[in-house]
């Protein structure tokens, strides 16, 4: 394995994080036009909001079948395929004639999206010295916050020029990094499959044993309703529905919350290091849902840049933590496809069934309603951390 002189993490580490940081940035493009876009075919909120769900069900779906492909091609076949799938289908996006070809289309992303997901965090766990796991979560999660700091941004100027055009953009950043991810990795032993018998193979049942997973898939859970799903549909619509403001300012939000995260994101994975992974996932969530009910309440742009930002230092403090709990189970010397799976799923369940859920109550209700709601699920999370032991486990380091 190579290494880097950067604190002696592996240069394949490096590498998908600057993929990542790509990928974050199309993503970031794409996020303040969705929504609007599906409007613009006659649709209402909810139908608007199912757009999102439409994509994370199909990941949902294709999860256990990525798990099994990572295991029999190996995680640079199957990450490579993905982002191919998801460049081809979102600038394809941009020519939906219809609501529903435009929700097959973003449906059919999401089979590539899962596959690069699982491939990708099971090479960044696989590859992380134990004693770093929480740095290099923080460092791989900070690649996608940073990308998404001027994604959205970028995305909400775009819309100027047409609801079409962020999707085309995506396209070619998406190409951009599956292009850096083989010219970089094509000679890596990482690229292939280890032998039969090599590693140590977890079954989604072993880790259902550890109480720490079964509370990492709630708190996933909560966090794909609330982060990716209900504020990636509701808080553009939010912005122009009830704020009355421009659409370009849905992407301002949207970056606020990308730089609160990004602000802590990488420091509190060096901290769970050394203090442990529960007092952020404790303290992280209930900020997250503080922030998230707060954006239920603005009146005006400040309050809800303010709101934004607080909901986004709180996703910074748990997600590396989240992620390094995964591989604290895991362990070293091992792979755990059905297990980073399943992470993933919980992540993905939340997303399609938050933005159909809050999307319905926003509409029938309020939108302040509709957000006290996500945040009660982050609540909820924190207090599943409270009962639950310290998932690291010090021996790690010297087990490896």
């Amino acid at each position: 394995m190579r290494e880097s002189g950067a604190g002696r993490l592996p240069v394949e580490i490096w590498v998908l994080v600057g993929a990542a940081f790509l990928i974050a940035l199309g993503f970031g493009l794409v996020a303040p036009a969705l929504p609007q876009y599906a409007l613009s075919f006659g649709v209402g909120v909810a139908a608007a909001s199912a757009i999102v769900s439409a994509f994370a069900f199909m990941r949902l779906l294709f999860a256990p079948v990525s798990g099994r492909l990572v295991q029999r091609l190996g995680e640079r076949s199957v990450y490579l395929s993905g982002v191919l799938i998801v460049a081809l289908s979102t600038g394809a996006c941009a020519l939906a004639q219809s609501y529903w070809q435009l929700i097959v289309l973003r449906s059919l992303g999401g089979i590539g999206s899962t596959m690069f997901s699982v491939s990708s965090l099971g090479l960044v766990i696989r590859m992380s010295p134990p004693g770093q796991r929480g740095r290099v979560s923080g460092l791989w999660s900070s690649s996608f916050l940073i990308g998404s700091l001027a994604g959205p941004l970028i995305g909400g100027a775009l819309v100027g020029f047409g609801l079409r055009v962020p999707f085309v953009i995506y396209a070619v950043a998406l190409l951009a990094a599956t292009a850096v991810v083989y010219w970089s990795l094509r000679d890596s032993r990482l690229a292939a499959p280890e032998a039969p018998g090599e590693l140590r193979v977890m079954t989604f049942r072993d880790a259902l044993a550890r109480p720490a997973y079964l509370a990492v898939l709630w708190s996933n859970f909560a966090n794909g309703a609330a982060v990716f799903g209900v504020r990636m549909a509701l808080v553009p619509l939010l912005v122009v529905s009830v704020l009355g403001l421009s659409p370009g300012l849905a992407g301002v939000a949207l970056t606020v919350f990308a730089a609160g995260n990004a602000a802590v994101l990488f420091v509190s994975g060096r901290l769970s290091d050394r203090l442990g992974r529960k007092p952020f996932l404790v303290v992280g969530t209930v900020v997250c849902a503080v922030g998230t009910i707060l954006l239920g309440l603005s009146e005006n742009l400040t309050w809800l840049l303010v709101s934004s930002f607080i909901a986004g230092l709180g996703s910074g403090m748990y997600t590396p933590a989240q992620q390094a709990t995964v591989a604290d189970v895991i362990g070293p010397r091992a792979r755990g496809g059905p297990v980073l799976a399943g992470f993933q799923m919980a992540a993905d369940l939340g997303t399609v069934i938050g933005p159909i859920a809050v999307g319905a109550i926003a509409q029938r209700a309020s939108f302040g309603v509709a957000l006290a709601v996500t945040g009660a699920l982050l609540v909820a999370a924190s207090l599943c951390w409270v009962l639950v032991p310290e998932p690291m486990r010090r021996r790690a380091v010297v087990d490896a």
